[in-house]
């Protein structure tokens, strides 16, 4: 397969600093002590930079990590990515990120590219956005942002569950065929739903159905809006802001990325000249089936 650039769609960055996070961990950075966006102005204004915890030290595996760089403030930034076959199921998986920053190249940097830091896969996704804008991110175990959620059920019983109690196809991926249950309920209904459904499985057969209801927290949104796209990329409004999400096949994560930084697995973060204008770039490099093949129990 040829690679080839694919648009993701375009973020804001109204602070004047753009952020590059692991999607599980956004809302991790106020818990840490200091909130995201003064953590990122603070890199930023010294040309860009890598946040972590234990901040001073070594990045702490399966912790919060972002990468941070000014960006223009009154207009959009295309992201786009190009790609390269998958190892698990052959289909385009991401192996750069781009984000254009509408800044000018800095005279004083040289040619580049300038190495911000180095950046895991987080197994959630991953949400380039405004620093500002993402302290107030509702993360994984968040509140709903609009009162709403959606229930959706799969497993053994399913066909069992949907005669009895209804509830339509969510294709959650191109191509695939998703589990059923109900979306853009109110977060009291779609609770009570899960009961029923909890209900009727303990009464009856006891296990073989998975039940889920996801209240519909940022985290959730940009999940669901990635849903439809082929890269699992999407695009919501976060405290008037477009963000982006982007997801990653499970199975391709676990052959490409498994680890994260605790194997290793972590890809440079660099600010780069395009054209004369600030990029910045995560590059992954495609898999390479002859690379250390440790695996995680």
């Amino acid at each position: 397969m040829t690679e080839s650039y694919v648009n993701l769609g375009a973020v804001t960055a109204p602070s004047g600093v753009l952020v590059l996070g692991m999607a599980a961990w956004i809302d991790f950075w106020p818990k840490a002590g200091r909130a995201l966006s003064e953590r990122a102005l603070e890199a930023a204004a010294s040309g860009g930079g890598h946040l972590y915890e234990p901040a001073g030290g070594e990045p702490r595996p399966w912790s919060g990590e972002a990468i941070a760089v000014g960006a223009v403030a009154n207009r959009p930034l295309p992201v786009r990515a190009l790609t390269s076959p998958s190892p698990f199921d052959g289909e385009p998986s991401i192996s750069i990120l781009e984000v254009d920053l509408g800044l000018p190249w800095p005279e004083d940097r040289g040619v580049g590219p300038l190495v911000l830091g180095d950046l895991p896969v987080d197994r959630c996704g991953m949400v380039p956005g405004d620093a500002g804008v993402l302290d107030g991110f509702a993360g994984l175990d968040g509140e709903s942002v609009d009162g709403l959620a959606d229930v959706t059920y799969w497993g053994r019983y399913a066909e069992d569950v949907h005669a009895e109690f209804g509830g339509e196809r969510v294709s959650q991926h191109p191509g695939g065929s998703g589990p059923r249950g109900w979306l853009d309920l109110p977060l009291a209904e779609a609770e009570a739903i899960a009961e029923r459904l909890g209900t009727w499985l303990l009464e009856g057969p006891g296990k073989g159905l998975m039940i889920a209801v996801d209240a519909h927290t940022d985290f959730h949104r940009l999940n669901r809006a990635s849903w439809s796209h082929p890269l699992l990329a999407g695009l919501a409004e976060v405290g008037g802001c477009p963000v982006l999400g982007i997801g990653w096949d499970p199975g391709d994560h676990s052959m490409r990325h498994r680890g994260e930084r605790a194997y290793g697995q972590v890809y440079p973060a660099t600010l780069e000249s395009l054209a004369g204008e600030s990029v910045l770039r995560w590059t992954i490099p495609p898999y390479s089936p002859h690379a250390d093949d440790r695996s995680v129990s």
